[in-house]
């Protein structure tokens, strides 16, 4: 991704703006806190976000075995993908001037044991969820995606994770968006 503070767009051959395949993990231990990388490297750097990453395209990795890889990686535990919930999908359009971004959220079901620390992406934390609104986290997840997750924690069957679908538009300097799908529907 573009260094931020470029703010030329880093376009393709056909002058577009390139689309990126990433997922996002929200892991929580036996206290409901979440794992949080505090990230010293782009994108979002110096803010609070889940672990994730870009799917290897090459080899044809599916958003779920990225979940299953960027976990085994950044975290150092064995998740298996049955404890994988696929909770949300979010576009992000023109982020930072540099991409797309197509994200898979997934939350990982059942507590986890992860020792904080420092990692090669930065330091990774445990965090109370009504801590988020005092961390540095990026503006997309402040105003839109927390507020989403916390929505559909436990909206589906049996108190499962719901999910959702969002497009968020960045471009302008103005964040823009609007929920594409929900399940369960929240009144």
């Amino acid at each position: 991704m573009s260094d931020p503070a470029n703010i030329l767009p880093d376009l393709d051959e056909q002058g577009a703006l390139p689309y990126r395949l990433a997922c996002l993990c929200d892991l929580r231990d036996a206290q409901g806190r979440l794992l949080l990388l505090h990230r010293l490297k782009s994108p979002n750097k110096g803010l609070c976000s889940p672990i994730g990453g870009k799917l290897e395209m090459d080899s044809g990795e599916s958003p779920a075995q990225c979940a299953q890889r960027e976990i085994r990686e950044e975290a150092g535990i064995d998740v298996p993908i049955e404890r994988l919930h696929l909770m949300g999908v979010i576009s992000e359009a023109s982020f930072e001037n540099a991409g797309h971004w197509l994200l898979f959220y997934y939350r990982v079901l059942g507590p986890v044991e992860v020792k904080p620390g420092p990692m090669d992406e930065g330091r990774l934390g445990w965090h109370h969820p009504d801590e988020l609104d005092d961390l540095p986290v990026p503006e997309t997840d402040r105003q839109i995606i927390w507020p989403l997750v916390r929505r559909h924690e436990t909206s589906g069957p049996g108190g499962s994770p719901g999910f959702f679908a969002l497009h968020i538009d960045c471009a302008g300097g103005e964040l823009t968006w609007h929920i594409e799908q929900e399940s369960p529907i929240k009144t």
